[in-house]
């Protein structure tokens, strides 16, 4: 086969995959205007259309959903083996997506990285943001962060995390004149700042324990983020109560900017796991990263 219908190939693959050929050319570095002509031409050439732009997304066709299945594992198995090739290098290299939740990427990726990364300069390390719960098989990602009880059964994880438990917080100056919550059911009658995952699109519900019995309660007011530290702003701001991690809020509540209700109501959670398919095992890359990065108890 011609090098140029490989390279045609490619970039499809990464429009079809990505849904859109801007994150599609930043992933396989080109322009957008240079990939829009390759898949054009790939098209002529076919003789068939296998993509429909519309003002919102790239969709493939009937025809290019074939193609992505038929030639997608081929090519995702030629990467895995070039990866696997890594090994014998003198040093561990390669290129690792990461998945991971703002908070996880602050308190816990970024931490352990800031000191990992220079001891392996031949690794490269791209961490996307997402609330939410991706398909990193699908998105094509390394691996991803979730937190415990949100692993699928079919991944191999690594604990990256200790437990932690959420917090409801508040200004002083949001307390000025309301009494504090004393129970749950009590958030009812405040103004709370929700979070939305981006991923399934719902609004994320406060969850609770109570002598074993798991309450959940859907709070209500003006502000919504999709990103834990503007939640936290608009908290220390005095625009209502929020559901933030605890080791985020310490230092505000220590310090004062923050008040802190219905902890005993605050169970503690499995904390944070790298997970990934088991494809990615042959990188040493990738096990050197997951080896950095897994908690130590």
């Amino acid at each position: 086969m011609p090098r140029e219908n490989v390279n045609d190939l490619v970039a499809f693959l990464a429009v079809a995959r990505e849904r859109s050929f801007t994150r599609a050319a930043a992933r396989i570095g080109v322009t957008q205007s240079a990939l829009s002509h390759t898949i054009r031409q790939l098209e002529a050439r076919l003789g068939i259309r296998l993509l429909t732009r519309t003002t919102r997304a790239v969709i493939p066709t009937e025809a290019g959903e074939r193609l992505l299945e038929g030639i997608g594992p081929h090519f995702d198995e030629i990467e895995a083996q070039i990866d696997a090739l890594s090994a014998l290098r003198d040093k561990p290299a390669g290129t690792i997506r990461i998945n991971a939740p703002d908070h996880a990427i602050k308190h816990l990726l970024w931490p352990k990285l800031r000191t990992f990364l220079p001891r392996y300069p031949d690794i490269k390390v791209e961490l996307v943001l997402d609330n939410g719960l991706a398909d990193i098989v699908t998105e094509r990602y390394d691996a991803g962060v979730r937190m415990g009880y949100h692993l699928a059964k079919d991944m191999i994880s690594a604990r990256i995390g200790p437990d932690f438990c959420m917090a409801v917080v508040g200004a002083p100056s949001y307390f000025a004149g309301r009494s504090e919550p004393l129970h749950p059911k009590d958030l009812v009658g405040h103004s709370c700042i929700n979070f939305r995952l981006l991923t399934g699109g719902g609004l994320y519900v406060w969850e609770f324990e109570e002598e074993g019995r798991e309450i959940k309660v859907r709070v209500d007011g003006q502000l919504i983020f999709s990103n834990i530290f503007d939640l936290l702003d608009a908290a220390l701001d005095g625009f209502g109560l929020g559901y933030i991690p605890e080791d985020i809020i310490l230092p505000y509540v220590a310090d004062g900017r923050l008040v802190r209700v219905l902890q005993p109501f605050s169970p503690y959670w499995e904390g944070y796991h790298l997970y990934y398919p088991s494809r990615r095992q042959s990188s040493p890359a990738f096990i050197t990263l997951v080896e950095a990065l897994r908690h130590r108890f």
